[in-house]
């Protein structure tokens, strides 16, 4: 008879070392919204792209192209956009953002974003600052650098799915190499001016950027964790 039992399974399914380590990644990562102003090394940089790009994708066609920016390059970035943003014009997603949020997910959209002003000492209802705030995303909190991921326009809504589950292993790669990120849909509300301004070609579409550097660990905008849904609330079991 054939048996299921513990001796049966490959080495790595009996070591539970690495998941520990996976999880504690996951645990510890954060959506950093202060950095500090010093680059990280090139080396550094391309051992987080090479990890990434060891991403599952539809077919293996590795749909991302990752577009990096470094000193005035994303200086330049940040003035454009911030002037863009300031000056409300209007957004133009490559990729349309959710027609709403509704239920739990606007319970916990709203708690995230309580959390940001709290620690911030926002009152809530001052709009004047939860503006001030929102236009800091278009300054990359300060972050030295920004990872634009696109992907090829023919391969659609796949594409994109292979570009988040890149995104998530850059950010799991980049906290593994003590690099804060944030992963920024915001950015990419002016997807056609990022691609002016950083020469990527039209038939690209922008999916989100990614800023990241080393995190200003004592600014109050670093100094509080979302929660996260139980198994209870996200998974659901068929049994027979």
């Amino acid at each position: 008879m054939y048996s299921s039992g513990p001796e049966e399974l490959p080495a790595r399914a009996r070591n539970s070392h690495d998941l520990e380590v996976v999880r504690r990644l996951l645990d510890e990562r954060y959506s950093c919204r202060a950095f500090r102003s010093e680059p990280v090394p090139r080396d550094v940089i391309e051992r987080i792209l090479a990890s990434a790009q060891r991403t599952a994708s539809w077919c293996n066609s590795q749909s991302w192209h990752v577009t990096i920016t470094e000193g005035e390059g994303t200086e330049r970035l940040k003035r454009v956009l911030h002037e863009h943003a300031s000056r409300e014009e209007p957004q133009e997603p490559d990729f349309s953002f959710p027609r709403e949020y509704r239920g739990v997910y606007l319970d916990r959209r709203r708690e995230s974003g309580f959390q940001l002003y709290s620690a911030l000492g926002i009152e809530r209802g001052d709009k004047t600052a939860y503006i001030r705030q929102t236009l800091e995303n278009f300054r990359m909190f300060g972050a030295p650098h920004v990872a634009v991921i696109t992907t090829d326009e023919a391969l659609g809504v796949y594409g994109a799915i292979d570009c988040g589950c890149y995104v998530s292993n850059f950010l799991l790669a980049a906290h593994a190499s003590g690099v804060a990120t944030i992963p920024q849909a915001a950015l990419s509300s002016y997807a056609k001016v990022v691609r002016r301004e950083l020469s990527v070609g039209e038939d690209r579409r922008m999916v989100c950027a990614i800023s990241f550097g080393y995190a200003d660990e004592g600014h109050p905008a670093n100094s509080y964790r979302t929660n996260r849904a139980s198994l209870e609330e996200s998974v659901r079991w068929i049994s027979v």
